[in-house]
């Protein structure tokens, strides 16, 4: 009986169906409009992220003015996107925000490591990349590439880091940055050459200063990927 009735409309089977195709065909098209208009970034900060971005009517007065100290200090003048505009601050700031007396004392550290640092900026940011690797930290990667290309640091060296390759060509000082880094995260230790390589090339207060600035990012970078920051679309 139930053959003889499916048998008996055909027209109507045709007529399911092709709707059916319809409603498959608009959903594969809505998500495909949704892919391609909305920004990528949004729909993973909204997604991943898992401290949300403050806005500036959610702060209290004590996050509020860590915030400002963020936006007024130094690093304002490098165009970071996580300080830049009159939006929400953004990671690893909107993390720390959320204990803003600690907040306070990794932000100052950091400022002394980024902008007071013994070590040239090409060496600075060359061990910032070896640490975003090594946490393969995406937005720290983003974050300060662009920043290592602007101090001068060969493309190629970056990009060889990168993909986890000893770079050719690395000048004298940036082999000892290497060598010295790589092996702190790898070992947990620097040998006697390593360190006596750099220290030849950096003296002792490079030395300090190399290894704040591979421990600082260490943090970052920690923060960054708990958070799950995304990066940038743009």
């Amino acid at each position: 009986m139930f053959k003889a009735h499916i048998e008996a409309n055909p027209q109507q089977i045709r007529k399911k169906r092709t709707k059916i195709f319809r409603i498959l065909i608009s959903s594969l098209f809505l998500s495909l409009w949704v892919a391609v208009l909305v920004p990528r970034e949004s729909l993973a900060q909204e997604e991943l992220r898992r401290f949300k971005l403050l806005k500036a009517e959610e702060l209290t007065p004590e996050q509020a003015r860590l915030a400002q100290t963020i936006r007024s200090g130094p690093r304002s003048s490098t165009g970071s996107t996580s300080t830049s505009g009159s939006g929400p601050i953004g990671s690893p700031f909107n993390v720390w925000l959320r204990s803003p007396q600690m907040g306070e004392i990794i932000q100052s550290l950091g400022s002394q490591i980024r902008f007071n640092s013994s070590l040239p900026a090409r060496l600075n940011e060359f061990a910032i990349l070896i640490t975003a690797q090594h946490w393969r930290s995406d937005y720290e990667w983003f974050a300060h590439h662009r920043l290592a290309m602007k101090a001068g640091l060969n493309p190629e060296i970056a990009e060889a880091v990168k993909n986890n390759k000893r770079p050719d060509n690395m000048s004298a000082d940036e082999t000892a940055v290497y060598d010295f880094s790589r092996e702190l995260h790898l070992t947990h230790f620097v040998s006697d050459k390593t360190y006596q390589q750099a220290l030849s090339l950096l003296g002792e207060r490079g030395i300090v200063d190399l290894i704040a600035v591979n421990g600082y990012y260490d943090l970052v970078s920690m923060t960054l990927n708990v958070d799950r920051t995304p990066v940038p679309s743009n």
